[in-house]
């Protein structure tokens, strides 16, 4: 695309204020630097503004303010839906803005817009601490704490929004605020769960829990031929076990583990799997259900490192390779939703891709609906359908197979969907991904940027 007279307008004004790198199309890392997670994502931005400090973010968003370009905010990079670039727009990059101080006195954290939970994981567990993050550890803090927070300490410390003290933010209007319980409550709110588009969060403060450095951990694999009596075991075993784990079901393939035989690899399988928030010899004999609900292929139930058991994972959601997230969130988890994931299991287009049943409830349902921006407190269950491939002609099958899954499951499910698994921007939907709260995150956002600089970010969940 020709560099129009704005562009190189924007590009000049960015270039006189800020400290960091201003990248536009004929810089030889424009390719890279408009990169994301999910290979499936391949948008063009007029300018990359990589913001090293709080002061070059105000200096983006007034250039931004005097421009008017399309606006998309990058943080860790790693949405599905890949809301970190836009076309032909101004991209705020926060990426290297990554650091963690923690301070285990007051057991909290004051972690970088661009910090991964790799990041944190690392500071915190110094002190035998930890912020309820999500499951891989490359997944940025910023995107998955604004959209909620789902993850493996989910049902006993809640979910990474709930662990929000305070977060620093540059509103569309230039200014720098703080935003707590006790300043600025509104947007507070509003950041715990709803989203984003409401302004450039330059910082967040989370207060940290003891776990670690050792957790039990259990993860075991079952034949896909005993799918349906180990997911009927499962749902029975759930309601019975404690809050400090967050049992999760996932059917999905063997992956190419060098640890794991070559014979196994790519075969159909069940696993269930959990993490116990609390001392080992406990966690040991609460995981150990989920061992007995039916013949086991592989038991990898382990006592392990807790930033190790978030590494794990990583591999099997490499960068690069194509994704595509859709979800429903369920009160209840019956013979129709069972049949409805036992169909999408069996149907998956590739060894990749897989459904996930993960448990909410405790520490999730005690914070109040109207608490914060997330609205799905009530809700027992997530279930994911997650397509992940490498082959670009296969997008249409793939996400063709996601989509028709969600469809099959819409009937059991509350309506609402987790707003970071939502699948891609034309599958967006205000009212599902945040319910009786849509309005008033509107609201919100139209009181701190009512001159729509940040409108196209805010106009996607």
């Amino acid at each position: 695309m020709t560099t129009t007279i704005t562009d190189r307008t924007l590009v000049a004004a960015l270039r006189a204020t800020l400290t960091g790198d201003v990248i536009d199309r004929a810089d030889a890392r424009y390719d890279e630097a408009r990169r994301v997670w999910n290979g499936l994502i391949d948008r063009h931005p007029g300018v990359i503004a990589r913001c090293t400090s709080r002061a070059d973010v105000v200096a983006a968003l007034a250039a931004a303010r005097e421009y008017r370009p399309a606006v998309s905010i990058r943080g860790g990079g790693h949405q599905v839906a890949g809301s970190a670039v836009c076309d032909d727009g101004l991209v705020i990059d926060l990426s290297t803005m990554t650091g963690v101080d923690v301070d285990p006195h007051t057991r909290t954290a004051r972690v970088g817009p661009g910090a991964r939970w790799a990041d944190v994981n690392r500071e915190t567990q110094r002190h035998g601490l930890v912020v309820p993050g999500g499951e891989v550890s490359e997944t940025g803090v910023a995107g998955l704490t604004l959209g909620g927070g789902m993850g493996v300490l989910q049902r006993a410390y809640g979910l990474s929004c709930d662990a929000l003290r305070s977060v620093e933010i540059v509103t569309a209007d230039g200014v720098v605020r703080t935003a707590s319980a006790t300043e600025h409550p509104d947007l507070f709110w509003a950041l715990r769960g709803g989203g984003r588009g409401i302004g450039v969060v330059t910082a967040m403060e989370f207060v940290l829990r003891p776990l670690g450095p050792e957790v039990a951990m259990a993860q075991v694999i079952y034949p896909h031929e005993e799918a349906a009596s180990v997911l009927a075991a499962w749902r029975d075993l759930v309601p019975r076990m404690p809050e400090a784990v967050s049992p999760e079901l996932a059917i999905w393939s063997i992956p190419p583990d060098p640890q794991i035989p070559a014979a196994m690899h790519g075969v159909p399988m069940v696993m269930v799997a959990g993490l116990y928030a609390g001392p080992v010899e406990e966690g040991v004999a609460a995981l150990a259900p989920l061992a007995r609900l039916g013949t086991p292929m592989m038991d990898a139930s382990a006592v392990v490192d807790y930033a190790t058991s978030q590494t794990g994972p990583d591999p099997l959601f490499p960068p690069g390779a194509r994704y595509f997230f859709k979800s429903h969130f369920l009160e209840q988890f019956d013979d129709g939703a069972a049949a409805a994931v036992l169909a999408a299991g069996a149907s998956r287009p590739t060894p990749q891709s897989l459904v996930i049943v993960r448990t909410m409830g405790g520490a999730i349902g005690r914070v109040g609906p109207e608490e914060s921006a997330f609205a799905h407190r009530r809700a027992r269950f997530n279930v994911s359908i997650d397509a992940g491939w490498t082959d670009p002609a296969m997008d249409g099958s793939a996400i063709g197979w996601a989509r028709g899954a969600w469809d099959s499951l819409a009937p059991f499910a509350t309506g609402g969907v987790y707003v970071n698994f939502a699948g891609l921007d034309e599958d967006a939907d205000r009212t599902s991904s945040f319910g009786v709260h849509a309005a008033r995150l509107d609201a919100i956002a139209r009181a701190y940027d009512p001159d729509g600089v940040l409108t196209a970010a805010a106009a996607r969940p």
